[in-house]
């Protein structure tokens, strides 16, 4: 199966934009696909051995300063496309990042701890931002923070904490799962699925008569993800992880990022996490490709 692993992407992204109304319906069912594939990986995972590193506050750095930066410059000329540069680059990592990020090569326990600092620091930032920036600008703090974690911790904390507790007290337990951690990349697969079809059919609902603006947003993801990718590599290679650094500021939540769009900014702006997920998951595949080769 290792030499079709690269057509994953590809097939899903065409399984997506065929059958996009019906894998919709199914959306359900992606936060305990993730939810399994977090269980799986922290398994393999010395929990002790999680450790924040300055790559860590670099990337999430980047996210942070940077989406406002993009913001408050496009803002005057389009507020579209601020929005969309905004949560574009705001956007937490993928929970599933692990799962590339490992079959490409990164540190098991350096890219885990990302998934859980940059979701948990972007919690705490959005609602910041959105406080002064969008359409929900009278949602105090607190709440803001508790609805956005809310989408967060059941499929990020809750695997974390129940491997932890396998591992202090059910050693042997965590073993054989770990041993079926390459299910992962399947439950990943189906999620992605699901989730491009969502994404194609929000798309296909929502761009009647906004066909230039959707080109424009389009671009500019293409744009903003070869960059995220881009910069984290150069940061990642700095600290000798090239492939942490890579996937933690390219690979996305994209789900959680069209989400955070739908409820505090104008709606359009949520094409741009849409299309972003196309570019980030085919650069993906090509990535996969080049290193089964």
């Amino acid at each position: 199966m290792k030499r079709y692993r690269s057509l994953v992407l590809p097939v899903a992204i065409v399984v997506g934009l065929l059958f996009h109304h019906y894998l919709a319906m199914a959306k359900p069912v992606v936060p305990f696909l993730i939810f399994s594939i977090l269980f799986l990986n922290f398994s393999s995972v010395e929990v002790r051995s999680l450790r924040v590193r300055p790559m860590h506050g670099w990337l999430i750095a980047f996210q942070i300063f940077v989406s406002l930066g993009c913001y408050l410059l496009l803002h005057p000329f389009n507020e579209l496309l601020a929005q969309g540069l905004l949560i574009g680059i705001l956007s937490p990592v993928a929970a599933s990042v692990v799962v590339i990020a490992c079959l490409l090569g990164a540190d098991r326990s350096t890219i885990t701890t990302y998934t859980l600092v940059g979701n948990v620091g972007i919690a705490l930032v959005a609602p910041i931002y959105f406080s002064f920036i969008g359409t929900n600008v009278t949602m105090p703090f607190w709440d803001s923070f508790l609805l956005i974690l809310s989408k967060i911790a059941p499929t990020l904390v809750l695997p974390l904490l129940l491997i932890i507790l396998l591992q202090l007290f059910a050693p042997k337990v965590n073993n054989f799962i770990a041993r079926y951690q390459g299910v992962s990349f399947y439950l990943w697969a189906m999620a992605l699925m699901i989730t491009l079809g969502q994404t194609i059919d929000f798309i296909y609902l929502h761009g009647a008569g906004h066909i230039l603006e959707i080109v424009g947003l389009g671009v500019a993801s293409l744009v903003v993800c070869a960059v995220q990718f881009a910069v984290g590599k150069a940061i990642g290679r700095h600290y000798g992880d090239t492939v942490s650094g890579g996937q933690g500021l390219g690979q996305r939540n994209t789900a959680l990022a069209i989400w955070m769009s739908a409820m505090y900014l104008q709606p359009l702006a949520s094409t741009f996490p849409a299309l972003y997920s196309i570019w980030q998951n085919l650069y993906n595949s090509y990535q996969l490709w080049r290193k089964d080769r």
